[in-house]
């Protein structure tokens, strides 16, 4: 039996056990990138805390019976206007956006599709595309339309709001109130100022599919409906944990629960609701306006990939995060002592209990770091880190890039360091002295631990 996960839960607003559907196969979606911009340092935290969520429920329930959904939106208005501006075409811009997100997520310790699934077995770990899931999206708005949930004006299939009463019981809104609050400037089609697209008719040059419900014209999917067709298509029509960032709660993922729940009439869509908080840079939102919008590509040119991981990881998923200069440093001093104390010690068989209990806390990931700084045992520690995603090189990645800057040959370092040990142990202390001068001319520091162990870095 699996150890007692507890995770908050924004449909009931409270911390709750996890009691998965099936234990066989766990089953987890979360929202991903809308292909059309390099991500920024935000879209980056999602990312870093679902997959924490995925390697853990992987531990506890086993790597062959959890099933992690992670859709790409590549069709959408932000991307039919980038790729008009660039004068390309709109697939070469979405998989050359994707190519590039995908770097970035692998300098991050993001588990890939290709990290977990296994030849011939089944496919445990699904990035799917929205374009190849048109089929579903069409089925679902003629089963909405042919259940009263929907209707169709002027070649467009909207979503009747005011057919659900149940609309709005995630993001706690009361309908009566979003009505009020409904824009003035409501398409003159619309029933209700609440109703949403399902479907519309394609502009020119715009990607365009057969439309659904004996529209003549051809059109393309609203926004809502990628998801909640990607999701019925890979893990049905009810699943656990529904995942993304706390900005998507409404109307994105309100309108998903509208369109599955009144499509397949289920009680629910997902059992649980995870959200991240915002992030914000320096203390201010980031904003291109005010000159603190960050990609990640940007960042990770001057950080490794895992200080970023865990700069991300000490604050917990649901506050919101300061990003700051100060924090990445942090991180880095952090994982260098880390890396130190390691060393080449193979991780422990079982990870250590403290840590394992404060991510059964909801991920409560400060409160993990926190007992990894207290554990003395390097096998504990290279095991706990390492299921946060964390010391998964044997040198850390900061030690890795200086290396690659500086042009060092790693092994004539490590031959310099090992004829140096034996130096010391020999109390040869000019001949230690000699060696740590070569290598210094090399551009690398030596430094000697108390546990007897000596780390170095590396100065492009």
């Amino acid at each position: 039996m699996a150890p007692l996960l507890r995770l908050y839960n924004t449909l009931s607003r409270a911390k709750e056990p996890f009691a998965p559907i099936d234990p066989g196969n766990v089953r987890m979606y979360a929202c991903g990138p809308t292909v059309y911009d390099a991500a920024h340092i935000g879209n980056a935290r999602p990312i870093i805390v679902f997959d924490l969520l995925f390697r853990l429920l992987r531990r506890l329930y086993g790597e062959a019976h959890v099933t992690y959904v992670r859709n790409v939106t590549d069709v959408d208005d932000k991307i039919n206007a980038r790729a008009a501006e660039r004068g390309i075409s709109i697939r070469t811009l979405t998989d050359e956006t994707l190519a590039a997100f995908h770097a970035d997520l692998r300098a991050l310790g993001v588990l890939m599709p290709d990290d977990v699934n296994r030849p011939g077995g089944r496919a445990v770990f699904i990035e799917p595309r929205a374009t190849d899931h048109i089929r579903e999206m069409v089925e679902m708005a003629e089963r909405l339309v042919a259940a009263g949930h929907a209707y169709v004006a002027e070649d467009h299939v909207l979503f009747d709001v005011p057919s659900m009463p149940e609309y709005g019981t995630l993001s706690k809104r009361p309908l009566d109130e979003m009505e009020a609050g409904a824009r003035v400037d409501v398409a003159p089609y619309k029933r209700s100022a609440l109703d949403f697209v399902l479907w519309k008719p394609s502009k020119p040059g715009e990607p365009a599919w057969p439309s659904p419900c004996g529209i003549a014209a051809p059109g393309r999917p609203g926004w809502h409906i990628e998801c909640s067709a990607m999701s019925w298509k890979h893990l049905g029509e009810t699943f656990d944990i529904h995942a993304g960032g706390i900005d998507l709660v409404f109307p994105h993922h309100e309108n998903e629960v509208a369109q599955s729940r009144c499509c397949f009439g289920t009680p629910v869509m997902a059992h649980v609701w995870l959200h991240n908080g915002f992030l914000q840079v320096e203390g201010e939102k980031m904003s291109k306006s005010l000159g603190n919008f960050v990609t990640l590509r940007e960042v990770l040119a001057d950080w490794p990939g895992e200080v970023v991981r865990l700069a991300m990881l000490r604050t917990h998923y649901r506050q919101p995060i300061d990003w700051t200069l100060r924090g990445l440093e942090e991180a880095g001093r952090t994982l260098e002592r880390w890396y130190a104390a390691v060393g080449d010690a193979a991780p422990a068989a079982d990870l250590p209990g403290p840590v394992r209990e404060a991510l059964l806390d909801d991920l409560n990931t400060p409160a993990a770091l926190s007992e990894l700084h207290r554990l003395d045992d390097p096998g504990a520690l290279k095991a706990g880190a390492g299921a946060m995603g964390l010391l998964q090189t044997t040198r850390s990645a900061r030690e890795q890039a200086a290396v690659a800057a500086a042009g060092l040959d790693v092994a004539v370092v490590e031959r310099l360091i090992a004829e140096r040990g034996a130096a010391r142990s020999a109390k040869n202390w000019a001949e230690s002295d000699r060696l740590r001068d070569a290598l210094a001319a090399l551009g690398v520091t030596v430094k000697d631990n108390k546990d007897g162990t000596t780390s170095w870095t590396a100065t492009p």
